[in-house]
């Protein structure tokens, strides 16, 4: 079989037609809500960020994450309306863009129930089957009668409509947490009238919304429903998925089932269930949709970190699934249809399943075109003036991206890496625990390098005859930070995690981590040494721990570190160390009582965050053409950086080299800087 045939053959690659429509392949993206409304409407940027996924290839893009159909289910998370008739001219322009490039678009529609929040938009209360108060939400619902049972009826209805009238091919429901699926489970659903009890009964909210929306839309409008299969114990199981499934499909009232199992009405839940990352496994819920599959007659569509194209290829190709959704590998890649049909599979920048796109809408965390598509370009363009010499110095996120993206624009680059590898801290940082796919962000850089030819000239500590002597157009410093110096008494007595991670420091028995950050680095030394047995305690300066991270992987760590007994304190400040016979005493101060506690341990770790490393930078200042200078005003606007007429080179700072902050925020200063030149 030739690499055509191949490709022509690929299980991915193949149509599915769905009550008349026809999807061009496998591989859709879900709803989400990617907080790029304007004012709870799909405009120009919202479409824009669905646009690069159907200009990639993708078959079906579904957006709208838990849109709201009526005004006591308010926006929580910036969802959309589509409880107005103002949404419909925004679906109509978002069709038109959409379907132009063969792709198809459907839409999420919902009522939060006890979900919501009684606090925004209307102030109206909450309403569920009965008043079970959600502790993530926190709102106390009260119980719906029958009058609020048609009136959202009808408001499913109507919102179906404006779907139709908008030009959209379809619409989910979604089930799983919210309202309709609030019915369905007997966690939620405690009533004794003809809508709770027995699975009958809980079902009847369901297809009572499901045959009105049908009514509403016609026999030619695809219809489906985000349904959880198995909410664990107490909740609906699959048995019961599979009778609701055989109700819902048996008068046609619905024509696909997006399959999600477990809850999401708490943080772990969320986490690990709902929007699973790089602390669960692949695909984890895999098997148990393809059990589902087989015993229903309508398509089954699923998304819980399938990322790899192989976990995606297998699902469609066993049976397991018929539409594979790949969304978060969408944000981080939306090429990854037409890479697959290119024979550039190994070319997909993969998800490594951070969940910085959660918590970040809907940026990934090294891919920082995406969410910015109105600003950045997806795709590197060819430069004008290609041929430019390019000078790197540092190996790390930003070294290694501005590396890419000149070398993509034609440009000759020259790297410079003091180490033997190329990655910088994203090298400590994927030592620890269940964060080890962090790698991933430096081995698709280290590819794309060699792909491009650039020029990496491993363990040389480059100095600033190093750099003239390439005569370059620009030079890049991105030399990196080392954590901050520590100006206390017995500052010298404190290691740093670096120091443990790299080997550079063995960790002593008992250790006290002092957290002054808010950051990923202590909580995550702190389960690394849980983890192999050391006694440790985690004091932050805080009012939590890991305060500046996304709740995804926050929830992780805590969850974590309480499983391996580590004790946290919040409000604690390092203030002096002291060494007493073989063990040392650390002074902490309360920040809010500034009362003094002494602490006794085998070993001080702090975290600070990191100095910027700049003696190659202040060397090159006077000899470069800008000074050293990067246009913050050009940056604000996203313009290129400008050009003035000395002959010479320019010269700028990148990620860590300024001052300490994200791998995203690295990345993002070394692309926006680099895809103009």
């Amino acid at each position: 079989m030739t690499a055509v045939q191949s490709i022509t053959k690929d299980p991915l690659l193949q149509p599915l037609t769905i009550r008349g429509l026809t999807l061009r392949n496998r591989v859709m993206s879900t709803a989400h809500a990617s907080g790029m409304d304007d004012a709870n409407m799909p405009d120009f940027r919202y479409q824009r960020y669905h646009e690069e996924k159907v200009k990639g290839g993708l078959a079906l893009t579904m957006f709208g994450g838990s849109s709201n159909i009526a005004p006591d289910s308010p926006s929580v998370f910036r969802q959309l309306d589509v409880g107005t008739d103002q949404i419909i001219p925004h679906f109509q322009q978002f069709s038109e863009r959409i379907h132009r490039h063969g792709a198809a678009l459907m839409c999420q529609i919902t009522h939060m129930g006890r979900r919501g929040d009684a606090q925004t938009g209307a102030w109206l209360p909450m309403i569920a089957p009965s008043t079970i108060r959600e502790q993530l939400h926190r709102n106390f619902p009260r119980e719906m009668d029958k009058h609020d049972i048609n009136r959202i009826v009808r408001a499913f209805g109507d919102a179906a409509s404006r779907c139709r009238e908008g030009g959209l091919d379809g619409l989910e429901t979604l089930a799983g947490g919210h309202l309709i699926g609030q019915f369905l489970s007997p966690m939620t659903n405690f009533r004794s009238d003809a809508f709770g009890g027995s699975l009958e009964n809980r079902v009847r909210f369901a297809l009572i919304i499901h045959e009105e929306i049908r009514r509403r839309v016609g026999d030619d409008f695809v219809v489906g429903i985000r349904l959880s299969i198995d909410e664990g114990e107490g909740g609906t199981r699959l048995d019961e998925a599979l009778q609701i499934a055989e109700i819902l499909s048996r008068e046609g009232a619905v024509d696909f089932f997006n399959c999600m199992v477990g809850r999401m009405d708490t943080d772990v839940t969320i986490v690990e269930e709902n929007m699973p990352g790089m602390s669960r496994p692949l695909a984890p819920f895999l098997e148990t949709v393809g059990r589902f599959r087989q015993h229903v007659g309508l398509p089954v569509f699923h998304a819980a970190r399938v990322t790899d194209v192989a976990t995606a290829r297998h699902a469609i190709r066993d049976g397991l699934l018929d539409m594979v959704a790949m969304t978060r590998a969408h944000i981080a890649d939306p090429e990854i249809v037409n890479k697959i049909a290119r024979g550039e599979e190994d070319r997909i920048r993969p998800c490594i399943g951070a969940s910085h796109c959660i918590y970040k809408k809907p940026h990934c965390i090294h891919n920082p075109a995406v969410g910015r598509e109105t600003l950045l370009p997806m795709q590197v363009p060819k430069s004008s003036t290609p041929g430019k010499k390019l000078v790197v110095v540092g190996g790390g996120p930003a070294g290694m991206e501005a590396a890419r993206v000149s070398a993509e624009r034609g440009h000759k680059v020259v790297l410079f890496e003091a180490a033997s590898k190329l990655g910088g801290q994203v090298l400590l940082a994927a030592r620890t625990s269940w964060r080890k796919d962090l790698i991933s962000i430096v081995d698709w850089r280290v590819a794309e390098l060699e792909r491009l030819g650039v020029d990496v000239r491993y363990n040389v500590y480059a100095e600033s005859g190093d750099i003239l002597a390439e005569t370059p157009d620009h030079v890049f410093i991105a030399t990196g930070g080392l954590p901050a110096a520590k100006n206390f008494d017995g500052a010298d007595l404190a290691v740093s995690g670096w120091d443990l991670l790299t080997g550079d420091a063995q960790a002593a028995r008992s250790v006290l981590i002092c957290d002054q950050t808010g950051r990923h680095e202590a909580v995550a030394v702190a389960d690394h040494l849980s983890a192999a047995g050391h006694e440790v305690t985690l004091a932050t300066s805080d009012a939590q721990s890991a305060v500046e991270m996304g709740y995804p992987d926050r929830i992780v760590f805590h969850k974590r570190l309480a499983e391996q007994g580590v004790a946290t304190h919040p409000y604690l400040k390092l203030r002096s160390i002291r060494r007493e016979g073989n063990q040392l005493v650390a002074t902490m101060e309360h920040r809010l009582t500034n009362a003094l506690q002494e602490w006794t341990t085998d070993q001080v770790v702090l975290e600070a965050g990191t100095d910027p490393v700049t003696e190659l930078y202040d060397e090159l200042r006077n000899a470069s053409v800008n000074d050293g200078v990067t246009d913050v005003d050009a940056m604000a606007r996203w313009e290129a950086q400008p050009v003035g007429d000395r002959p010479g080179f320019s010269l700028y700072r990148i990620g860590d080299a300024v001052t300490s902050r994200t791998i995203h925020a690295a990345l993002l200063e070394a692309y926006r800087l680099t895809v103009n030149l």
